[in-house]
């Protein structure tokens, strides 16, 4: 069962329904109804974006990352929740100019996509600097790092928000086959 992480994102319906078409088992919670014993019963994990810092949101989706790489489960942070992934595994992020609304990001062959897609952007921060387990496999003209991913580890984390385009949701239900 998968576990969608509801950071408070006005996105976070879109993930959800996503998942609901791709006929997944998922719960949805919102990040202070998870309790961290609980999350041992979950196979992977949806980090959704956030409307607001919090520093107790902060602490519990960097205890799930880590669970998740301990535990070698698939895990997808989108937006804030792969700036949290980053930073959980020893990169940095930074404000950056606030970007929304349409971006061409031109990606490595992965599980996720290739090649150019078009997806939605919507945020004020990003990762500066990546961890030694994390790489960039796509990037646009304003990000380096619109998509990483975890070096042996299905975990992955899309600056960009894919619940919200047709290309973005099929990289969320490879995501869920994956």
């Amino acid at each position: 069962m998968l576990l969608l992480v509801d950071n408070g994102s006005v996105f976070t319906k879109d993930i959800a329904n996503t998942l609901s078409k791709s006929d997944v088992k998922f719960e949805q919670k919102s990040f202070d109804e998870i309790s961290l014993d609980e999350i041992d019963t979950y196979d992977s994990f949806i980090l959704s974006g956030r409307r607001q810092n919090d520093s107790q949101m902060n602490a519990k989706n960097s205890k799930i990352v880590l669970h998740a790489v301990n535990e070698k489960k698939k895990l997808l942070g989108i937006c804030y929740g792969a700036e949290i992934l980053a930073l959980a595994l020893g990169g940095t992020i930074r404000k950056s100019s606030v970007i929304r609304g349409e971006q061409e990001i031109i990606s490595n062959e992965n599980l996720l996509c290739a090649g150019k897609e078009t997806v939605f952007e919507s945020h004020s921060y990003e990762i500066s600097k990546l961890g030694d387990s994390l790489n960039s496999i796509a990037e646009s003209e304003n990000c380096k790092n619109e998509i990483v991913k975890h070096n042996e580890l299905p975990i992955y984390g899309t600056q960009f928000h894919p619940e919200m385009t047709k290309n973005g949701q099929t990289m969320i239900e490879k995501f869920v086959k994956l």
